[in-house]
């Protein structure tokens, strides 16, 4: 455990020393919460502000995941990596490290925007809501780092890396129940949106805000998010041996 802390430590002194990439993180989250949140005319919820911060949220734990990938790539291609896994402590102190820092890289940032979403008007809830929307932002933080980490490792180069986090992200987003809800969509996005991962952590939010307790949308993210872990867990010893 020691060892995972260390790595956590290092990552986030890196990060803090980053203050653009900071700030610029949270830029298009903030302005589609802004402009998107208060600006378009949509009948088909109540307070639109409301509806959309889940989604807004979960792209931002979106964007800090895949972001984190990048991460492993620069320690794989500078030769940091190479070092790390001559040190005595176990090797996949070096992986958990890498991906407790990124989901909690995330936690930072939707934090932030969770305050900037009830400055600008949303609904505040109640402090065990708050502590279960965490939980359901952990657990999908967990499955995107690991997701990110392990196609990392199979990539050689950065640009390829930041080629294939531009072609899913937004893919991702737009093919959730992030902007819309099920019964307005096109039968072919329903269809899409069921499925994706993203829909299952904005849709356990939106139950939270209602009061529901989304037993089976977090048991869904979980187990997702456990059976990537495992997956990443295999492919970084592979990898590295």
């Amino acid at each position: 455990m020691r060892g995972i802390i260390t790595f956590i430590q290092r990552d986030f002194l890196r990060w803090e020393r980053g203050r653009v990439a900071v700030i610029s993180a949270l830029i298009m989250p903030a302005a589609w919460l802004i402009f998107v949140g208060l600006a378009l005319p949509v009948q088909f919820t109540g307070n639109y502000l409301d509806f959309i911060t889940p989604g807004i949220l979960v792209m931002t734990m979106l964007s800090a995941g895949l972001s984190g990938g990048a991460l492993l790539m620069f320690d794989k291609i500078l030769g940091f990596l190479n070092k790390f896994l001559a040190l005595p402590t176990p090797r996949e102190s070096i992986l958990f490290g890498k991906i407790l820092f990124i989901t909690g890289r995330g936690i930072i940032q939707t934090t932030i925007i969770l305050i900037i979403a009830v400055i600008i008007g949303a609904s505040l809830l109640q402090p065990l809501q708050y502590v279960m929307i965490y939980i359901v932002l952990f657990a999908f933080g967990i499955l995107i780092s690991s997701f990110a980490t392990t196609v990392a490792l199979y990539l050689e180069d950065h640009d390829s890396y930041a080629a294939f986090n531009t072609m899913i992200s937004m893919p991702l987003f737009f093919t959730s129940s992030a902007l819309m809800p099920y019964d307005v969509m096109p039968g072919w996005l329903r269809a899409i949106a069921v499925l994706n991962p993203l829909s299952f952590a904005i849709d356990a939010i939106r139950d939270i805000g209602y009061g529901i307790i989304p037993v089976l949308p977090l048991a869904t993210l979980l187990g997702i998010a456990c059976f990537v872990i495992v997956l990443c867990s295999h492919v970084f010893r592979k990898v590295t041996i």
